[in-house]
């Protein structure tokens, strides 16, 4: 994919990774809506700010309307409430389920048509590590993102003939306001930005941003004993 010549639109540009993916894509010469819930929060000299709430189907496609020209989705926009599944907030938990999965779904049934329309082009879904693993402090959040990389496999296959391709970004902890209360290390998010669209460039299905993503995919193999070596 020749970056320089894609329409883009980045979802939740307004800060952390996504303002840094509409950052990299407009020095590569891109085309890119900055999307997000209040355009007043966009600080993109080169982007076209973009009102667009992905848990709201009415804003989506409103959206969907005026970025008709789209020909590269990256479905970044995220939350992260630190709920439990068993002791946990439902109304958090189904918020991190409106947002990852049904908010992704809906970027994608809005978007996808636009893009094959349009000559084909990609969707990039920011997933992450704990797509893949679950820790203690991040049931609801990972349950939500290994729905939407099952989501992002079932319609890698439902949009392959329509010349859409479709792929998925793995990554551990990042420095953003998300993970500001997280002690771990952390990768620096333009770093992850750059592999990112690199990837998109290389046709890559599948984008692993550091070590530990690397790791645990292998790990999946090993099987529950493998990721979880307590439960040997």
């Amino acid at each position: 994919m020749d970056i320089s010549q894609q329409t883009a639109l980045v979802t939740g540009a307004n800060r952390g990774l996504g303002r840094q993916l509409a950052l990299e894509l407009i020095s590569r010469g891109a085309t890119v809506y900055a999307g997000a819930r209040n355009t007043d929060s966009i600080q993109l000299p080169g982007a076209k700010p973009l009102q667009i709430d992905i848990t709201d189907p009415t804003s989506v496609a409103a959206a969907a309307e005026v970025a008709g020209d789209v020909t590269l989705l990256i479905n970044n926009a995220g939350v992260s409430t630190g709920s439990s599944l068993i002791n946990g907030s439902l109304e958090d938990i189904h918020t991190e389920f409106n947002t990852h999965f049904f908010g992704t779904l809906s970027m994608v049934r809005a978007f996808a048509p636009k893009i094959a329309s349009n000559g084909g082009g990609t969707i990039l879904n920011i997933l992450s590590v704990l797509s893949w693993f679950s820790s203690v402090n991040s049931g609801a959040y990972s349950a939500a993102k290994s729905a939407e990389w099952a989501l992002t496999n079932a319609i890698r296959l439902e949009l392959a003939d329509q010349k859409v391709r479709v792929a998925g970004l793995h990554v551990g902890y990042m420095d953003t306001d998300m993970t500001a209360r997280i002690t771990a290390p952390k990768l620096n998010a333009a770093d992850v930005a750059k592999l990112a669209i690199d990837g998109i460039q290389a046709d890559s299905y599948e984008i692993l941003a550091d070590e530990l993503s690397r790791k645990v995919q292998k790990g999946l193999a090993g099987g529950v004993s493998a990721l979880y070596p307590q439960f040997v």
